[in-house]
């Protein structure tokens, strides 16, 4: 039986659906802890906290799907997702979300937001 194949990628896909909100409430809780004590708007903390977990979530899921199918064939699962499947699977997938640069661009805006936070909290 072969990895690569439609049902697979299902199994897959459901597996990081399900590990989706776990992973961000592991993963914002201390930016969102760390800015109450600062004292800041809960809009912001919710904010900031989203965006901070955004990177490290997706570096888990992206790691899960290469665990599964290997780094030589995870690019046919990201295939399936935007091409196959774009209005239920791959729904709020894009292909940049596996960009390493593309994270690391989230995780310093959700580190700009904490002097802005403060600056707007004055």
């Amino acid at each position: 039986m072969s990895e690569l194949t439609e049902s697979n990628y299902k199994r897959i896909s459901i597996i990081n659906w399900a590990l989706t909100v776990p992973m961000m409430i592991l993963f914002a809780w201390p930016y969102y802890y760390g800015t109450g004590l600062i004292g800041f708007d809960t809009f912001i903390r919710y904010t900031g906290a989203f965006v901070f977990a955004i990177p490290f979530m997706l570096t888990i899921l992206h790691g899960h799907v290469t665990m599964a199918l290997g780094s030589v064939h995870r690019h046919h699962y990201y295939n399936w997702m935007t091409e196959e499947k774009p209005l239920t699977y791959g729904l709020f997938f894009h292909p940049i979300f596996v960009k390493t640069r593309f994270r690391l661009i989230l995780l310093m805006v959700s580190l700009i937001i904490l002097p802005a936070g403060y600056l707007l909290d004055l």
